[in-house]
């Protein structure tokens, strides 16, 4: 009696044939080819989710490996996207200020230009005031008392206003200089650049000296009723309580200035890219760096030791050269008079000081900034409205302001330190 075959058995490929599994295995994924055709070219792919074999539908991203890395945060400016560690900060604000130099290195030029010619002339005018002075003083030990202390209340009649308009201008100029920059990084931190004329639009001049002026009036404010204090205990001969409070007085002053100086640095970033008034951005800085003092301290700390370390390997060879320019003797090593000496060893110095400030100051108002960044995308999530906001290639002010704002519901801080 002949065995019944099924139909088609002719085409069947004998057990461990190559594309098969032996015999008794199962299938693989898929199932086998119809009857009669080959396997697919390389064989059959592994079972999902095995190496080798992708999730069907996706490519790296988050979550898988890809040119990034796993859990690659999208970093349109060179800075990413998230939470940020104390390398990203500081080579995100290298990267932003070369990014965009014109809007960065060049308005730090500027600034730190008209600054040092100002101060240079300030300078120069006081150093020729008071050389008679000098000169008197020098021959104290012949001249009466009353010449003397005549020369002394001259020369410090001199010495007050030179120092006001120095500080003066450095707060206005180094406040406006901060502003710009704080628009044009926050601008870069979303991948677009800016020019010098938007910037100057953009970094709100008026609101930043505001914010500035509030803020140095805090400063002086925590030290003039101390001095005012100790002054007056001196005055009533209350000696060894006056040397008491000074000292204990001095070290709570010195605390107390730091801890404003550290809550209060995201006060200018908040200005410019919040649109918020002075006071307001003043007490949204308290806020935002409440619970983070360590490590805004450690940061700008760090930032401050490094920037001026920079500043001060520039301009050392133009402080070499300007002290061999104004060197003694009645004539320089340029062959030029004293006066014309030490007015080239001034001029010289300058030139290092602007030099120095065109290359740091960028880099601090990007860390600066980068923390307000860092800070907001912890508390208030701002990473998910940055990249919503980064795929946009232009943004109006105000398109750019509503990036900013903060979320309308207030989420709940941790401890102050």
């Amino acid at each position: 009696m002949t065995d019944q075959m099924p139909p088609g058995w002719e085409n069947q490929s004998p057990p461990g044939q190559p594309g098969y599994p032996p015999y008794g295995q199962p299938p693989p994924p898929g199932g086998y080819p119809p009857y009669g055709q080959p396997p697919p070219p390389g064989g059959y792919p592994p079972p999902y989710g095995q190496a080798g074999q992708p999730p069907y539908g996706y490519g790296p991203g988050y979550g898988r490996p890809g040119p990034g890395g796993w859990n690659a945060a999208p970093a349109p400016g060179g800075v990413p996207l998230r939470p940020l560690a104390l390398g990203d900060i500081l080579n995100g604000a290298v990267t932003l200020a070369r990014r965009n130099p014109a809007a960065t290195f060049g308005l730090a030029a500027i600034v730190a230009t008209i600054s040092g010619v100002a101060t240079t002339v300030v300078q120069a005018i006081y150093d020729k005031r008071i050389s008679a002075d000098e000169s008197i003083l020098r021959s104290s030990q012949t001249l009466p008392s009353q010449q003397v202390s005549h020369a002394l209340g001259s020369l410090f009649a001199s010495f007050v206003p030179v120092l006001l308009v120095v500080v003066v201008l450095s707060l206005v100029l180094n406040a406006a200089l901060t502003g710009m920059l704080s628009a044009v990084i926050g601008r870069g931190v979303l991948g677009q650049r800016t020019g010098l004329g938007a910037a100057w639009q953009a970094g709100r001049i008026g609101a930043v000296l505001g914010a500035t002026l509030l803020l140095f009036l805090l400063a002086i404010g925590v030290v003039v009723p101390l001095a005012v204090a100790v002054v007056i205990l001196a005055l009533l001969h209350l000696t060894p309580v006056a040397i008491v409070l000074g000292i204990l007085g001095w070290i709570g002053a010195v605390v107390f200035e730091i801890l404003l100086w550290v809550r209060l640095s995201l006060t200018l970033p908040a200005v410019v890219l919040e649109r918020l008034a002075p006071m307001t951005a003043i007490k949204r800085s308290w806020q935002l760096s409440r619970g983070s003092f360590w490590r805004l301290f450690g940061i700008l700390l760090l930032t401050g030791l490094v920037v001026g370390v920079a500043g001060y390997v520039l301009s050392i060879p133009f402080a070499i050269v300007g002290g061999i320019a104004g060197g003694g003797g009645s004539f320089g090593m340029f062959g030029a008079t004293t006066a014309t000496a030490s007015a080239t060893a001034l001029i010289i110095g300058a030139i290092g000081s602007i030099l120095a400030a065109t290359v740091t100051r960028p880099i601090f108002a990007g860390v600066n900034v980068l923390l307000y960044v860092d800070l907001r995308i912890r508390r208030e999530g701002l990473d998910l409205a940055l990249r919503n906001a980064a795929q946009s290639q232009m943004l109006t002010g105000d398109e750019f302001a509503a990036v900013w704002q903060p979320p309308a519901a207030a989420q709940g801080m941790p401890s102050p330190w």
